[in-house]
């Protein structure tokens, strides 16, 4: 009379097995779904990775399009200087009595020639809104065409005006003491050429001309334009005066690049270099 038990018997062992036979299935499917999820998601992380790789490319590029299209439209406001006034100079010929030491007058810093752009900006690479935004961020929310003030409280504590030999410019303050060594060197080199300078702008927030979106370098307070005895150089004219070739040599020694080598020459205009940013954010100055 233990038939009736032992089938009971079998029936648990029976139920037993084939509850763990379904845990096991179970778990091997949670194990499965797991391991595609964990693909999935290394997947997807890698093409957003690809997808802000085209988008800072498409910012590089955005970018140069609007500079190009701001050296564009300064070219209006901007008289060049005719094909007959450029004059193919290698140095200054230095003529008159009243000449009696190895630095050139104005007029021969102001003559206009030829430059070879190869021989400038070494090592030094043009500051492109990427990177001006991730060491310094916006100067303000929102920008137009017209030069505004800067309403972000950090870049707002470093800015300052300041009388740098004979040009009086807002910048931040580690971009002026760079330019103070340089015109200090500069006045110590070619004094005529310290004293003629001038600037057509340095402090500016506003968008690139022609762009809705890029932001002048001028925003930042890291760039500047100069002049010569109260002459602009020619814009986009292939040209370039002498006097701004060597003051050039200077702002490259301090880590700035010329705009001289843009597509459009633009070799009025000074901007801090990529490099010498970076060293500044590591030095604690930004």
């Amino acid at each position: 009379m233990l038939v009736g038990p032992i089938i009971v018997a079998i029936g648990l062992v029976m139920a037993a097995i084939a509850f763990a036979v379904v845990g096991a299935v179970l778990k091997t499917a949670d194990a499965t779904s797991e391991i595609r999820l964990s693909r999935n998601e290394a997947r997807i992380a890698e093409l957003d990775s690809e997808v802000q790789s085209l988008r800072s490319e498409l910012s590089d590029a955005q970018t140069e399009l609007a500079r190009l299209a701001e050296e564009q439209a300064m070219a209006v406001s901007r008289a060049p200087v005719a094909d007959s006034q450029v004059m193919v100079v290698t140095a200054p010929e230095i003529t008159g009595e009243d000449e009696t030491d190895d630095h050139p007058g104005i007029e021969q810093m102001t003559e206009v020639g030829t430059l070879d752009k190869s021989a400038f900006n070494k090592g030094i690479t043009q500051p492109r809104n990427r990177v001006m935004l991730d060491v310094l961020g916006h100067p303000r929310s929102s920008y137009s065409t017209d030069c505004q003030s800067v309403t972000q409280p950090r870049l707002k504590s470093l800015l300052e005006t300041r009388q740098v030999g004979p040009l009086r410019v807002t910048m931040i303050k580690p971009a002026l003491e760079s330019l103070e060594r340089i015109l200090a060197r500069l006045k110590a080199s070619e004094p005529e050429i310290h004293d003629a300078l001038g600037t057509a702008g340095a402090m500016c927030a506003r968008l690139i001309r022609g762009s809705r979106s890029s932001v002048s370098n001028h925003s930042w307070g890291t760039a500047i334009d100069v002049k010569l005895e109260g002459r602009l150089d020619g814009f986009g004219d292939g040209g370039t005066q002498f006097g701004l070739i060597l003051l050039a040599e200077l702002f490259n020694e301090e880590g700035w690049y010329w705009g001289a080598t843009y597509n459009r020459e633009d070799s009025m205009h000074f901007e801090v270099g990529v490099e010498t940013l970076r060293r500044w954010q590591a030095e604690g100055k930004l």
